[in-house]
């Protein structure tokens, strides 16, 4: 059984960052750059929760991308997802960011703070990047919504801020230490408010 998704160069040395369920299970994860050279990746880290890992190829002054601010991102802001959708090649789609701090209900959204988008993101766009107009990596394209597997126009990227310190964490320890506190928080809403006097 194969697996296909995309990932992000971070380092000239070739530290790339993906989805963690990009290569979860792998026995051998193998990389593709733009100009057709092929690699055997090892896994640095992985991160379950936040759905994001690091790789290492063996390569040197490869084209790297420069991390942005997510928290400057504002609803509205033009954006460019890329990948390798369906495995046909890289790919540009544009878009806009359609909403910021949303949880995709796919898991127990503990970890989720989307931004959420309208480009064209599906299968094989996991791991890939979103960018602002500057170029500037803003989020990881992560999920997608729809009924019937393909894109419908939503879609959710990790956050690039969010990103980087998971990314710096699985660079330095191979894995990520979080401090948890038991407690959830949900919206009001009057019926929930009328319930609870």
């Amino acid at each position: 059984v194969e697996g296909m998704g995309s990932g992000v160069i971070i380092s000239s040395d070739g530290h790339i960052l993906t989805n963690h369920h990009v290569v979860d299970g792998a026995t051998e994860i193998r990389v593709e750059l733009t100009d057709n050279r092929t690699f055997t990746a090892k896994l640095v880290g992985s991160d379950p929760p936040s759905d994001l890992a690091v790789l290492k190829i063996d390569a040197a002054n490869l084209p790297t991308v420069t991390m942005g601010d997510s928290d400057r991102v504002r609803v509205g802001d033009f954006v460019l997802a890329i990948g390798n959708p369906l495995g046909i090649g890289q790919t540009v789609t544009s878009g806009i960011v359609s909403a910021k701090g949303r949880t995709s209900g796919v898991s127990d959204g503990s970890f989720e703070d989307f931004l959420q988008t309208d480009a064209a993101i599906n299968r094989g766009n996991s791991g890939g990047a979103l960018v602002n107009t500057r170029g500037e990596l803003i989020g990881i394209n992560s999920q997608i919504l729809s009924p019937s597997g393909g894109n419908i126009g939503i879609g959710f990227a990790i956050p690039s801020n969010m990103a980087k310190a998971v990314m710096d964490q699985l660079l330095k320890n191979g894995k990520v230490r979080r401090g948890m506190l038991g407690v959830t928080i949900q919206s009001i809403d009057a019926d929930l408010a009328s319930s609870l006097d």
